[in-house]
C-alpha cells in the first residue's frame, strides 16, 4: 500500500470507503468534514492506495496539547492484512514529528472489533468521559 496525503481527486472514493465501513452518521456530512479538515492540518489526512484505488484512510489532528484520530477506515475486502496498522503508524509518525505527546481516538461502542485492533497497536482505555455538543448542524 502506498500512503500519501489526501488529495481532492479522491473525495468520492474516500466517502465511499467511509460508507462501506459504516462511519458516517446522519448528523455528519462527510463532504463537509473533508472540507473542514483541509483547512486545518491537511497533512494529517492520509490515504492508502493499492493499484491507484483508495484502500484505507485516516484523519488526524493536533491541537498543541493532544492529538486525535478520526475516520480511520480500511476497505472491508482488505481488512486483516496490516493496512490499518500501516496507515496508523504513518499518522502517528507525522503527529510525533509535530511534538505531540499523546494521541487519543474515539470509536463507537457497537464496534467491538475495532477495540481489539487498537489494543494490538498499544492503545488502552483511558478513565475519561467523552462528551459532545453539535455546534453547527450539517
Amino acid at each position: 500500500m502506498h500512503i500519501q496525503p489526501y488529495s481532492p481527486q479522491y473525495e468520492k472514493e474516500v466517502i465511499a470507503l467511509w460508507e462501506r465501513c459504516n462511519l458516517p452518521r446522519p448528523q455528519n456530512n462527510p463532504k463537509l468534514d473533508i472540507e473542514r479538515k483541509l483547512k486545518k492540518d491537511p497533512e494529517l489526512f492520509l490515504i492508502g492506495l493499492i493499484n491507484g484505488k483508495v484502500a484505507a484512510a485516516a484523519m488526524g489532528g493536533y491541537d498543541g496539547h493532544r492529538g486525535g484520530v478520526y475516520y480511520l477506515a480500511v476497505d472491508p475486502a482488505q481488512q486483516k492484512k496490516g493496512l490499518g496498522r500501516q496507515i496508523m503508524n504513518a499518522l502517528e509518525q507525522k503527529i510525533i514529528a509535530m511534538g505531540c505527546p499523546k494521541l487519543n481516538l474515539m470509536f463507537r461502542t457497537e464496534n467491538a472489533e475495532v477495540e481489539k485492533f487498537y489494543e494490538k497497536l498499544g492503545y488502552k482505555r483511558d478513565d475519561v468521559v467523552e462528551m459532545g455538543k453539535r455546534l453547527i448542524p450539517d
